[in-house]
């Protein structure tokens, strides 16, 4: 038996702007419904913001549970650090931001609604 992850589904108060972080982040397309959006990026699993009216974030990095973790890879940190932070994430360690000497490794984020996730820079494949 085979089983393939088709949806990432993550809570929010703010259904839009959660829909539009992860949009912003992730490119693809947007649909909306009343309780939902669907975002749908070449190559990934489509991301489902589900409303959830009383969702409170948790308190990461060092506090309750996270509700929810995605990894995402990427072969240019420090691009992928602005782009985050351009679509309305925030790191959760800023002291952990990449800089030009120090853009490998992967980075802790959270989302507007608060739900972590991480960035892990990967080097291309030499040959």
């Amino acid at each position: 038996m085979k089983l393939s992850l088709t949806s990432v589904v993550v809570d929010a108060a703010d259904l839009e702007g959660e829909g539009l972080f992860w949009h912003g982040l992730l490119g693809g397309t947007l649909s909306r419904i009343p309780t939902h959006r669907f975002v749908q990026a070449d190559g990934l699993p489509v991301l489902v913001v589900q409303h959830a009216p009383e969702h409170t974030p948790p308190h990461q990095p060092d506090g309750s549970p996270q509700q929810m973790h995605i990894d995402l890879a990427t072969d240019d940190l420090l691009a992928a650090d602005r782009r985050v932070l351009e679509a309305g994430g925030r790191r959760l360690r800023p002291a952990d931001g990449p800089t030009g000497a120090d853009a490998e490794g992967s980075r802790v984020y959270a989302s507007p609604a608060g739900h972590p996730f991480c960035i892990r820079a990967v080097r291309p494949a030499t040959q």
